[in-house]
């Protein structure tokens, strides 16, 4: 990887939590319980599943019993969500990834253990839906492995709203990525560690692995380490952040 720890350390900063954004309303306890029981009830009597894309692969909040490597057919990870809390800030936004329409993604399927089956959705809404508009991009999705199709719980799929800006330019991207830093960590940090924890399960991702060289040659230009940028040639051609292939390398 030509992004690299030194590289992502120099994209930290100290940031104050600003709290949620005020156009945004949180779920109540009534409502996570809902959605949770909801998710239950949609699972009973099968395995649970859940297909992991970003920080789910190297930062999973549940029990997972097994794990496999899957590719979800029509779906695509895409930079395509900005924030102002975690990650970014309201003076400097970030970009969350999700996952958009089209394409395909290739990712990690978790089967969590059924022992409180329950508790372990609660805590993935806590984690993962923010909001009341959030719940809409909770979605079940059908998932290829090698040792058959699963159905997988996943989140942030197909996200709606002010905040999503699809297609950008990967240079783009890249730009906001370099920069954008939050009480939680960088957006160069969660790139570079998305990126190592595929690429040791065998995933290399075409566009995430363009979007890593970008993002190192952006952090070079910020700290003066421009002499650096012509040991790494970067063609920044794609349009858009897209999976292609299933279990890719």
């Amino acid at each position: 990887m030509i992004l690299t720890d030194e590289l992502v350390s120099l994209s930290f900063r100290t940031e104050v939590d600003p709290g949620p954004e005020p156009y945004r309303i949180p779920l109540r306890e009534d409502e996570i319980e809902a959605l949770a029981r909801r998710l239950l009830h949609e699972s009973e009597g099968t395995p649970l599943w859940v297909f992991a894309y970003g920080s789910l692969i190297w930062k999973p909040d549940f029990d997972a019993v097994e794990s496999r490597q899957g590719s979800a057919r029509g779906w695509h990870r895409s930079f395509c969500l900005q924030m102002t809390r975690w990650r970014g800030t309201r003076t400097q936004p970030g970009l969350m990834m999700a996952l958009d329409r089209g394409g395909s993604c290739n990712g990690i399927v978790f089967r969590l253990a059924d022992e409180d089956r329950l508790g372990q959705i609660r805590r993935m809404i806590r984690r993962e839906v923010g909001a009341l508009e959030d719940i809409s991009t909770v979605r079940w999705i059908p998932v290829e492995t090698r040792q058959g199709p699963v159905r997988a719980l996943v989140f942030w799929a197909g996200p709606r709203g002010k905040r999503v800006s699809r297609k950008l330019p990967l240079e783009t991207v890249a730009h906001v990525l370099a920069r954008a830093c939050g009480h939680m960590g960088s957006c160069a940090e969660y790139l570079y560690l998305t990126v190592k924890h595929l690429e040791e399960w065998g995933i290399r991702d075409r566009n995430l692995w363009q979007l890593q060289k970008l993002v190192a040659c952006e952090i070079r230009a910020i700290h003066n380490l421009d002499r650096l940028r012509p040991e790494h040639p970067v063609s920044a051609s794609t349009p858009s952040v897209r999976d292609t292939g299933m279990f890719e390398r």
